[in-house]
């Protein structure tokens, strides 16, 4: 199975930055596609951003494009979310997820990480 390990999270102040990774092991990742979600206190669960492992398509939250950018690094099948002016209402616990569905929506990823923080005071 594919194991997902988040880092990276903290607090910061509005209009700084934060860089979350997650770690992948477990299985061949060619046909995966690592996803970014966050879930704020008593809020739904919802889509940040995701990259398509073996191509590195991206794709983003309407509300978070030119602010963050996806990355991966093949080589330490690790995946990244560099995190640029960042806002209160960045705030949530952020997770990483992978599906091998090429998934858009949380049900549609089978694996997911324990979740990091990340606070934005302003």
């Amino acid at each position: 199975q594919v194991q997902l390990v988040e880092s990276g999270g903290g607090l910061v102040q509005a209009g700084g930055s934060l860089s979350l990774s997650c770690a992948v092991s477990g299985r061949t990742l060619s046909r995966y596609r690592l996803g970014w979600f966050r879930q704020a206190p008593g809020k739904e669960r919802e889509f940040v951003a995701a990259i398509d492992w073996s191509g590195g398509n991206t794709y983003y939250l309407y509300s978070v494009k030119g602010r963050f950018t996806m990355s991966r690094d093949n080589a330490k099948t690790t995946a990244y979310l560099q995190m640029n002016s960042l806002k209160p209402e960045d705030t949530a616990v952020y997770y990483c997820a992978a599906s091998d569905l090429l998934g858009r929506v949380p049900t549609e990823y089978q694996y997911w990480g324990q979740g990091t923080q990340v606070t934005v005071s302003s």
